[in-house]
């Protein structure tokens, strides 16, 4: 096991009492009674456990996985062939920061190509959850590490927009499963327009090596690029490039572009993986556009 304390999913079903979920367990798949890929759940962090519970109807907390899910798809065969120190990790928790400007722009930053898991893959800050940490506290020091961005607690009013099951790597075509996550999705609202937030960016080169500030028009076109679907991509009369800020390896920000495609590209079933927006990210997208949507009725 990991010399440090890691913050691990349990599950609880009816008033049994919450047991650490496997590794090679479906946390959506446990609490679905027909297959579904998107459930309604409850969560509470005690004693550094992340448990997850049935949530009431309509008051619950979206929990999905995609459909291509390795562990949905594993087998007997597949799942004896897991090394027994990876089956033995049990599921870790993430918190990634959906960071609203006050001009309705989020933040996007692509994960450094050296990273062993989903390099180049454009995602919200975020990161692991420490032992003793709040959700909000793991969200704003995952986010002033990787951007530079330092927002003090009463600054801002956190919203779960939804919890997503994380898998490396993210199809049983690319491989049998080496890590395992459920990413906490939250919203935070910021005072601030994006303008004025990219004068205090300062991104670690070591995680991120690009930063955008989408908005609403761009997210929606990447949502519609849906992973594992044959999807309409909408790009709503979008420019062919987008603006974003290049890090280079000493931490320095430029102005760049990139091709509009990059952003409503899919996860490819086979080949090398290519620069894209994470279906993690895509699904927590869908649900900031909606609460943009009910805060304008």
């Amino acid at each position: 096991m990991d010399k440090v304390r890691r913050i691990l999913v349990h599950v609880c079903k009816e008033r049994a009492a919450p047991q650490r979920a496997r590794f090679v367990q479906s946390v959506t798949g446990h609490f679905s009674d027909c297959g579904a890929d998107q459930v309604e759940v409850n969560c509470s962090l005690e004693k550094n456990q992340l448990i997850l519970y049935r949530g009431d109807k309509g008051r619950g907390i979206p929990l999905k996985r995609p459909a291509f899910c390795p562990i949905k798809h594993l087998s007997v065969t597949e799942a004896a062939a897991i090394p027994l120190d990876v089956q033995q990790r049990g599921i870790d928790v993430g918190v990634a920061i959906i960071l609203q400007t006050a001009n309705q722009r989020v933040l996007l930053t692509r994960r450094a190509k050296e990273l062993r898991i989903f390099p180049n893959v454009w995602v919200p800050p975020g990161g692991h959850l420490e032992p003793d940490e709040t959700l909000l506290d793991a969200g704003l020091r995952e986010l002033m590490e990787e951007t530079g961005l330092k927002l003090e607690q009463e600054e801002v009013s956190p919203e779960i927009l939804g919890l997503w099951e994380s898998v490396y790597p993210p199809m049983l075509s690319r491989g049998l499963p080496q890590r395992h996550h459920i990413v906490i999705y939250m919203l935070l609202h910021s005072s601030l327009s994006h303008l004025q937030l990219q004068a205090s960016l300062s991104p670690s080169p070591a995680e991120v090596s690009a930063c955008l500030w989408a908005d609403s028009r761009l997210v929606r076109a990447i949502v519609s690029s849906a992973d594992g679907e044959d999807a309409e991509v909408r790009v709503d009369g979008l420019p062919s490039s987008i603006s974003v800020s290049q890090v280079s390896t000493d931490g320095a920000l430029s102005d760049s572009t990139l091709p509009l495609t990059v952003f409503v590209s899919q996860a490819p079933v086979s080949g090398p993986d290519v620069e894209r927006v994470s279906t993690g990210t895509k699904f927590a997208l869908e649900l900031w556009l909606r609460s943009l949507e009910a805060s304008d009725l």
